[in-house]
Formats: C-alpha cells, structure tokens, sequence
C-alpha cells in the first residue's frame, strides 16, 4: 500500500476511532481537557508516524496503543494528584457511568487497567486486547482475572465504608 493511501487508511479509522480513544484517555486522567488534550497529541503522532504502520489491519490496534502510551506518557510527566472532575459534556456521550467502579479502577496498576477498560468499557475481544497491548492471550486472560478480583476487593471495601 502506498504512503497516500495508508495515511488516509489512518485518517478513517482516527475519525472512527475519535469517541472511543476519547474515553480511554478519559479512564486515565479523569478530566475532561487533559483527556481531550492525550487524543490530540495521540492523532498527531499517529499522522506523524502513518508510514510506519505495516499492515492495514493493524491500524486501529496501532491507535489504541498510540493513546494509551501516550495517557501514561502525560501521567508520568504530570506527577500531580490528578481530581476528578465532572464527566464530559462536550459532545461526546460518557458511557462510563459507574463512579464507583471507574474509583475503583485507581487501586489497578496501569496494564491492569488497560486491560479491563478494553475488555469490558470498550467490549474487546481477550484476542484484540492481547493485540493491542502486544501481550499473549493467556497473559491478558491472568491480567485480567487479578485485576476483577483487586476491583472486587475495593468496591466490597468501598461499599463497608458507605454502609458504615
């Protein structure tokens, strides 16, 4: 595929994309502009390195890795206490509603969380969320299983404390 139609491959599945890598960078930061902000800079290293991916297939993958590198990226160089602030209003529809569950998603190490973000807030597929975390299945499947069960633990221990 030459470089034109691989960067308007690219192009596509970014406006396809748009919402969903919008609340990904969400699950991260938690805040509206800061989200706003890792998509942003996900699309411009994403047209900016459009040559480098090998296989139309991947292209999609290749974004999802692209913002979360790039969430982590903003974290670490922002090692401030991140507050949360109102869910998104501007235009995008938050399907993540569940504050305690998204609260939750805290005590999870960042892998942890891609993983259940990708495999229940954005419905992948185990096999998908292996590809796009450039993981094995079995890995994603063990990731996954630890994670449920330290989420299992806060929303119990969560729940104590708001009962008592």
């Amino acid at each position: 595929m030459n470089r034109e139609a691989l960067q308007k491959k690219v192009e596509e599945q970014i406006l396809d994309s748009y919402e969903a890598l919008y609340r990904l960078a969400f699950t991260y930061v938690h805040q509206e502009q800061d989200a706003l902000d890792i998509v942003q800079e996900s699309v411009y290293r994403a047209m900016k390195h459009a040559s480098s991916v090998r296989e139309e297939q991947y292209i999609e993958t290749w974004l999802w890795r692209i913002t979360m590198n790039t969430a982590i990226d903003f974290i670490r160089k922002n090692r401030r206490e991140l507050v949360q602030e109102e869910f998104p209003e501007a235009g995008v529809e938050d399907q993540y509603q569940d504050f305690d569950t998204l609260e939750a998603l805290e005590v999870l190490s960042e892998k942890e969380r891609a993983v259940v973000v990708l495999r229940f807030f954005e419905d992948r597929q185990i096999r998908e969320v292996a590809e796009i975390l450039q993981e094995n299945t079995n890995t994603v499947k063990t990731i996954l299983y630890r994670s449920l069960r330290k989420l299992k633990i806060e929303l119990t221990r969560e729940e104590l404390l708001y009962e008592g």
